[in-house]
């Protein structure tokens, strides 16, 4: 158990919305005609708690917002981008203990998923799904395989923005998906073969050698599966200290 701010909407939710239930008891308890005023606190928490459980609820089952913090998955999102998380794509989970309720939804290849970080689950990350259950994921200079079998890429261009200059962009396609990753001169992840434990999943960053992924911590548990990112709601840009108005409203693939 951890405490971040998670716990502290359900403390919060569960403080007022007891409150409010012992002050509505208390009223139907006194005798008829019989005054008594509640003190201020009590007012508070009526006025908070639909506003905190209706964010309890959206949060937790809906929506949930979230800020990429590094350059792990440049050019698909940036540092300073804020992403919206559907929180039903992969079932309905608890807050706090993230158990699945209610759903049977999976990550699909090429999924941009956010999750818990296996060596420290009081973090987010946010990378793409290549490896399923039972796959066997590999690379071979900076080439991604599947089960033996190369992800159709296609090199369109060089990165032209921020530290990453110069990197090779690329356009792979798994399924009917197609998205774009960066490819360095200098590999940062050595050439090597994965196997996928069930229940499990191999993410990558789409900055492929600019990203601590499963190629270093291992595949992440179905348990640590927070959502799919979906899209672009807000972006800052940290070198020119303003809005980026260009990603807003971006969907995200």
């Amino acid at each position: 158990m951890f405490f971040d701010f998670e716990v502290l909407l359900v403390l919060v939710t569960l403080i007022t919305g007891l409150t409010v239930l012992w002050s509505y008891l208390s009223a139907r308890a006194r005798p008829k005609g019989a005054e008594h005023k509640h003190g201020w606190w009590v007012d508070l928490c009526r006025s908070l708690f639909p506003v905190i459980l209706a964010v309890l609820v959206i949060r937790s089952f809906m929506v949930e917002p979230f800020r990429i913090p590094s350059g792990s998955m440049i050019p698909t999102l940036v540092p300073g981008d804020f992403i919206l998380v559907s929180k039903f794509s992969y079932g309905l989970r608890l807050p706090i203990t993230n158990t699945r309720i209610l759903g049977a939804g999976t990550p699909e290849r090429g999924d941009l998923v956010v999750f818990k970080y296996p060596e420290n689950p009081t973090q987010d990350y946010i990378k793409r799904v290549v490896g399923l259950p039972g796959d066997l994921i590999s690379f071979r200079t900076g080439e991604l395989l599947v089960n033996g079998e190369a992800v159709p890429s296609e090199e369109v261009g060089i990165y032209d923005g921020g530290m990453d200059y110069g990197a090779r962009l690329f356009t792979e396609r798994v399924n009917e998906l197609e998205y774009t990753t960066l490819r360095h001169r200098s590999n940062a992840h050595p050439d090597g073969d994965y196997e996928v434990p069930e229940g499990h999943y191999f993410m990558v960053g789409d900055n492929r050698d600019r990203s601590a992924d499963s190629r270093r911590w291992g595949s992440v548990s179905d348990e640590l599966l927070v959502g799919r990112a979906f899209f672009v709601w807000m972006s800052w840009d940290m070198d020119e200290n303003r809005i980026n108005w260009s990603r807003i409203g971006e969907r995200i693939e």
